[in-house]
């Protein structure tokens, strides 16, 4: 019980990529550059591993952004055709790829990287892929003309990928949907629908990481603007638990997020954000146990996965550390007091 785990994303080393900077461009090239990510991605499992964490990932070593880098190798995107669009209900704007016919998978993205690193630990492995309805409000549609109609087709190329990923030995794949926190009516009328159609046929475990974005200034801004209480879950919470999703990730540490929310997925396990990303403060073991243990109150220690409320990639390297070993602990300190091994 408290299996511990971290919403995806780790920051890149210095020598990998600038750090501290979301998205950064790679330091090298060619092979180099593979034989790095890979370097890269061992020293995060092992420091994961080193920290107690339960269910490992690759900390998302091996790609610059977390959409882009699954649609990099898909077949009916122009990256050369920019568009000019507002991201998350038009939060912040930049220039994106445009669909421009249908899209297609000619190959597996990320076959060699799960290959890699699932040999390298015996520990449960978890991969992130961007969710449907995210990567619709990450590139512009030149093509098929209606949100939901883009989404399920990027539905089926995820499909495709994760049931590959999974015949490697992925233990839980995870479609992050941050955009499930903006778009309400969109989650209920097609959201989850597309998350069905993503997950399709699999048999490892699945989930969806819905947070309020990583702790960077346009997403503090904006929570700003949310008030007292951050109500966005209440909305869709109840369509996701009859959801044939197995877990939702949700934030919760330092958020005004009502903790009695979690209720509302009384039927899921829930990978609950313990961990606050968008600060440099590292947490002690003794916050992350009171964290995990207020949201006993209303989950029960069989369904509650402590994690990180989104991605750690921004962060300096020592404090990601330092956030996983408080992870860890904390976890245990939990455990110990309720008398789970």
């Amino acid at each position: 019980m408290l299996d511990t785990t971290i919403a995806g994303s780790l920051p890149k080393p210095a020598w990998l990529a600038e750090p501290e900077k979301l998205w950064a461009a790679w330091r090298l090239g060619g092979e180099e550059l593979e034989r790095a990510k890979e370097r890269a991605a061992r020293f995060w499992l092992e420091a994961q591993e080193r920290a107690g964490i339960d269910v490992l990932t690759d900390g998302e070593q091996f790609r610059v952004h977390f959409v882009h880098g699954f649609l990099e190798s898909l077949e009916g995107i122009d990256w050369q055709k920019k568009t000019r669009m507002g991201i998350r209900n038009d939060r912040y704007f930049v220039d994106v790829p445009t669909v421009t016919a249908k899209v297609a998978r000619t190959r597996s993205v990320h076959t060699s990287e799960v290959k890699f690193t699932r040999a390298q630990t015996s520990r449960k492995l978890k991969f992130t892929l961007p969710g449907p309805m995210t990567i619709c409000d990450t590139i512009a549609d030149g093509f098929y003309g209606r949100r939901a109609d883009l989404a399920m087709a990027f539905a089926d190329v995820l499909n495709e990928e994760a049931r590959e990923l999974e015949a490697l030995g992925v233990d839980t794949i995870q479609l992050d949907e941050p955009a499930f926190n903006v778009f309400l009516s969109d989650v209920k009328e097609w959201g989850i629908e597309a998350l069905h159609r993503a997950t399709a046929g699999l048999k490892c475990t699945t989930a969806v990481h819905i947070c309020y974005g990583y702790g960077i200034d346009a997403n503090i801004q904006w929570k700003k603007t949310l008030g007292s209480e951050w109500r966005q879950y209440e909305e869709i919470f109840p369509a996701l638990n009859q959801s044939r999703i197995d877990q939702v990730s949700l934030e919760a540490a330092n958020s005004r997020v009502p903790p009695a929310l979690m209720r509302l997925l009384k039927d899921k396990q829930l990978m609950v954000g313990v961990i606050d990303v968008a600060t440099q403060e590292v947490e002690s073991a003794e916050q992350v146990q009171a964290r995990i243990e207020a949201a006993l109150e209303h989950v029960d220690a069989a369904r509650l996965l402590p994690c990180t409320n989104c991605g750690l990639a921004p962060l300096p390297q020592a404090v990601a550390v330092g956030k996983l070993e408080a992870l860890g602990m904390g976890a245990a300190l939990a455990r110990q007091r309720l008398g789970i091994r």
